[in-house]
C-alpha cells in the first residue's frame, strides 16, 4: 500500500509559479510510476503529467507542455511538479497518483492517490 501526501498548493497571480510536492510512504516508491492529475468541480479528473519509475521518461498534457515540469527524487520518496507561467485555467485541485510499472494517462490506471492540494491562479 502506497500512501501519498501532496503539498505546495496555494494562491498565485497569473504568470506566477508554484511547486507541488508529493511525498510517498509505504510500498516501493522507486518501482512506482507517478502521475499528476487535476480536477475542477463538475468536471472529470484531468491528466497533467507523468513520470516513469526510473525517472527517464516523462509525458505531459498539451495544455501544460513547456510550462510544467515533473520530476522525482527516489532517494527522498518525493515527486515534484514545477508549474511556471500559470494561467487562471490551471486553477484546480491537484492530485498525485502512483502505479506499479509504466506511467499512464488514465486516472483509472492508478490505484494510489493523495488527498489533493488546491491551486488557485488569479487573473
Amino acid at each position: 500500500q502506497v500512501h501519498l501526501v501532496e503539498s505546495g498548493g496555494g494562491l498565485v497571480q497569473t504568470g506566477g509559479s508554484l511547486r507541488l510536492l508529493c511525498a510517498a510512504s509505504g510500498g516501493t516508491f522507486s518501482r512506482q510510476s507517478m502521475g499528476w492529475f487535476r480536477q475542477v468541480p463538475g468536471k472529470a479528473r484531468e491528466f497533467v503529467a507523468a513520470i516513469r519509475w526510473s525517472g527517464d521518461s516523462t509525458y505531459y498534457a498539451d495544455s501544460v507542455k513547456g510550462r510544467f515540469t515533473i520530476s522525482r527524487d527516489n532517494a527522498k520518496n518525493t515527486m515534484y511538479l514545477q508549474m511556471n507561467s500559470l494561467k487562471p485555467e490551471d486553477t484546480a485541485v491537484y492530485y498525485c497518483s502512483a502505479r506499479p510499472g509504466g506511467w499512464a494517462t488514465s486516472p483509472g490506471m492508478y490505484p494510489y492517490w493523495g488527498q489533493g492540494t488546491q491551486v488557485t491562479v488569479s487573473s
